[in-house]
């Protein structure tokens, strides 16, 4: 009996005993807020936008993409409207890469990052709203009436910027690129030739059509030569990428398809996993898209 009672006060006391509280992890990242939103943009300003190099008479494409930014602008007010004011913690901004010579864009550019915070005032929409009407026209406009197109260099952005840009730890990273998805730029044009595999910095359609990327079997081409972009990051899982404009050369009826297989197998290798890649068309059809991305719905 008194075994039996030893017994049964032996697994009491094991019973009892607290399970140990585990220290804080000093070194582990903030959890991410999917209520909080960092959202960049970042605009080609190269010859793509010029009406008179590349003229589209339904629309020129300076103004779809100054209509793709309002769509971006009013998703992300949506988004912040819908939350508690208590909970205010979203920024939204625009970059170029390199920074157009001009100082009045980049004054411009000054002015569209904005910040929302428990402590704005009402008006502060109504403020947001008038810049992102009106600024981004006056860019596109400048940098037209400039001239000097050098290109956008996007993949260095990737390698070198995208990081500290466009990446909050704490928050839902979003990143609109406004392009027609080609990708040069002379400070950084290089190939990367190793076995079964030759990767470029760039993408042309003088590149397309020397790698013989021009009929349908283009992606047997891509894999078995290990064509594509070099990678620019090791992990950008916490960015999501929706890469809007793709206009491709008329003459390749694969450019198109080319174009995007380049890009989503470099969003894959830096280990992207939610991006979209959409084609140059009418901002009206392109707003639904842009505002659901930024919902997350």
């Amino acid at each position: 009996m008194k075994k039996i009672f030893y017994l049964l006060f032996i697994i009491s006391l094991v019973s009892c005993r607290k399970e140990p509280v585990p220290p804080p992890c000093t070194n582990c990242p903030p959890p991410v807020d999917s209520n909080n939103i960092n959202l960049s943009i970042l605009i080609d300003l190269s010859d793509r936008i010029d009406p008179v190099t590349n003229p589209n008479p339904t629309m020129q494409y300076f103004q779809r993409d100054t209509e793709y930014i309002k769509a971006i602008e009013k998703g992300f007010l949506n988004h912040i409207k819908s939350k508690r004011i208590i909970t205010y913690d979203d920024q939204m901004q625009i970059f170029f890469n390199p920074e157009p010579s001009d100082p009045k864009i980049n004054d411009f550019t000054k002015e569209l990052k904005v910040s929302f915070n428990k402590d704005i005032p009402r008006s502060y929409f109504d403020s947001v709203d008038k810049k992102y009407v009106e600024l981004p026209l006056n860019i596109y406009q400048s940098a037209i009436k400039d001239g000097k197109f050098v290109g956008s260099d996007i993949w260095e952005f990737f390698k070198n910027k995208v990081n500290d840009y466009c990446i909050k730890q704490d928050k839902r990273n979003i990143l609109f690129i406004l392009t027609d998805g080609y990708m040069y730029h002379q400070n950084t044009k290089f190939d990367e030739n190793k076995e079964n595999s030759h990767k470029t910095s760039y993408l042309t359609t003088k590149l397309v059509k020397a790698n013989n990327l021009t009929t349908s079997n283009f992606k047997d081409a891509i894999e078995k030569n290990g064509y594509g972009f070099v990678k620019a990051n090791e992990n950008l899982s916490n960015l999501e990428v929706i890469v809007l404009g793709i206009n491709p050369e008329k003459g390749n009826p694969f450019e198109e398809a080319v174009i995007k297989e380049y890009w989503e197998n470099w969003f894959k290798e830096m280990k992207i996993t939610k991006y979209q890649i959409k084609s140059a068309d009418l901002p009206s059809n392109l707003e639904p898209i842009i505002l659901k991305a930024i919902s997350g719905k």
